[in-house]
């Protein structure tokens, strides 16, 4: 990647944060895109997105693919994993090898899955204002590659990215945060898994491939991805007219 590819990129993401603060900005998709621009600009294989509800249990929210989302979830049910850390510490943590039984002594079970999953190398970022976290940024490397200090500081600033889309709705002066909003991100979370699901076994593809059908329709038809996944679910939407990716 070059230079200037690498610059276009990062001012694209900022320039979606300037559309968050429309009505009708699609969250579930800015943060799935934030997880691939983390893949394409920090040469990492994957990422992931944990945000907190209104009870501080963390939910994935975005995933640059199925397997890091299905990890993501594994985390979760089992209570453990450095973005589950990192959450609760607001602290970043970079180049954690997970085949190092001494890095992963907090959380055995977690990095054994993560390396059934293909994963070397993870890398966790607080999504916080100020002394306040809202989720989790997890990013992961197939191989043995650290991530610079350079990348680092790239990342924590795309988390903070992520943070602003998240709350940009809130006076920042507030000590709740817009317990709605985050609560209505993790239901549209949810309807969105639900309807990829569906068009996963009606199409027999995989949860990625029915997932990109989803998300190219929507735009095609300048439609939020939540508000069609809602439709295929209540059987409004005729999923023949969806193409297949």
């Amino acid at each position: 990647m070059t230079s200037m590819s690498r610059e276009q990129q990062v001012s694209k993401v900022f320039v979606q944060v300037a559309d968050s603060l429309i009505d009708d900005f699609d969250l579930i998709e800015f943060l799935e895109e934030l997880c691939a621009h983390c893949v394409d600009l920090l040469d990492v294989s994957a990422g992931g997105i944990l945000l907190a509800n209104e009870k501080d249990l963390l939910h994935t929210i975005a995933a640059s693919d199925q397997t890091t989302h299905l990890l993501e979830l594994f985390a979760i049910q089992h209570d453990q994993g450095p973005c589950l850390d990192c959450y609760r510490t607001r602290s970043a943590r970079c180049n954690i090898d997970l085949h190092d039984p001494a890095a992963t002594a907090s959380w055995p079970v977690f990095a054994e899955q993560a390396r059934r999953s293909g994963f070397r190398m993870s890398h966790v970022f607080p999504l916080r204002l100020r002394d306040r976290a809202v989720g989790a940024m997890n990013l992961f490397h197939g191989r043995q590659q650290s991530l610079s200090p350079e990348d680092a500081s790239l990342a924590q600033a795309l988390a903070d990215v992520a943070t602003i889309a998240i709350l940009q709705q809130r006076d920042l002066g507030q000590e709740q945060l817009e317990k709605t909003q985050l609560q209505r991100a993790l239901s549209s979370r949810i309807v969105i898994e639900q309807a990829k699901g569906i068009l996963a076994e009606r199409w027999n593809v995989t949860p990625d491939a029915a997932y990109e059908a989803l998300r190219t329709y929507a735009r095609a038809h300048q439609l939020r991805i939540s508000d069609c996944a809602r439709q295929i679910i209540d059987q409004t939407l005729d999923t023949d007219r969806i193409p297949r990716a």
